[in-house]
């Protein structure tokens, strides 16, 4: 379903899992699969399921942190028969800290008071895809960030390989957004790779307006019953007043 990217402090990432066609196990009912976070026994089993999911080798560390105790990530697994069926890993962060290829996600009133979720890893094991599990471990994600302690959070967002159509199609019907592409973004055995980020928005949060949005925002107070007519004869008021009393000062200055 979906797939599973690193996002690294240098803004390289690794890989998106491509949709693979392999044999389902229908589940009778999502309410068989328990919800809970990574703890530093799931090591081992995350690690062998990266490595089935991912044509690349991740440092160890990397396993290390988003399965530990006291891990600054949101690392969330889905568990069904005592087995690790598929993991979420998101890390929030201050909007000022993103790499120079991130920002522009949000309008410029939020950029110095606002924090942005990246989701690093979505994945599912192949056999149990198509029963609503990255949706269940999503879900859970967004609750957790719409919640008052996260209200500073604005923007849920993550990078997609543009070949990973299948993980594409989810994160769209989820409401994401197709923010950029992100032309040689990935290196996937030593070969380059394009990529697309995708924007969810969340808590007020909204993207950079552009002239469309302009437009859009004056047909609409157009449309609404005359709200933006008199806002023009505000404005042009004060117009006026400031002119009138620009020239009034400049005329006591000469006498």
């Amino acid at each position: 379903m979906a797939g599973i990217s690193w996002y690294q402090s240098n803004g390289k990432c690794s890989a998106q899992e491509q949709g693979m066609s392999v044999d389902q196990i229908p589940l009778y009912s999502l309410g068989d699969v328990q919800l809970r976070f990574l703890c530093p026994d799931d090591l081992d089993e995350v690690r062998a399921l990266c490595q089935d999911w991912f044509p690349i080798e991740y440092p160890f560390y990397w396993y290390e942190e988003i399965t530990s105790s006291t891990s600054r990530f949101y690392s969330l697994a889905a568990v069904y028969n005592q087995a690790i069926i598929g993991l979420i890993v998101a890390e929030i962060k201050p909007y000022a800290s993103l790499n120079e290829e991130d920002t522009g996600i949000l309008a410029k009133k939020f950029a110095e008071r606002s924090d942005i979720a990246y989701i690093l890893s979505l994945g599912v094991l192949k056999q149990y895809r198509r029963n609503g599990i990255a949706s269940l471990l999503l879900d859970s994600l967004i609750t957790h960030l719409t919640t008052s302690e996260r209200r500073k959070v604005k923007a849920v967002f993550l990078h997609v390989l543009t070949t990973n159509s299948a993980a594409i199609k989810f994160y769209e019907h989820r409401k994401f957004r197709l923010h950029s592409f992100l032309p040689y973004y990935y290196s996937i055995k030593g070969r380059c790779k394009d990529g697309f980020m995708y924007v969810l928005y969340i808590n007020g949060g909204h993207p950079p307006w552009t002239i469309y949005d302009y437009v859009k925002f004056m047909c609409g107070k157009v449309l609404s019953g005359g709200g933006f007519f008199p806002w023009i004869l505000l404005n042009v008021n004060r117009a006026i007043q400031w002119i009138w009393n620009s020239k009034s000062n400049t005329q006591h200055e000469e006498n």
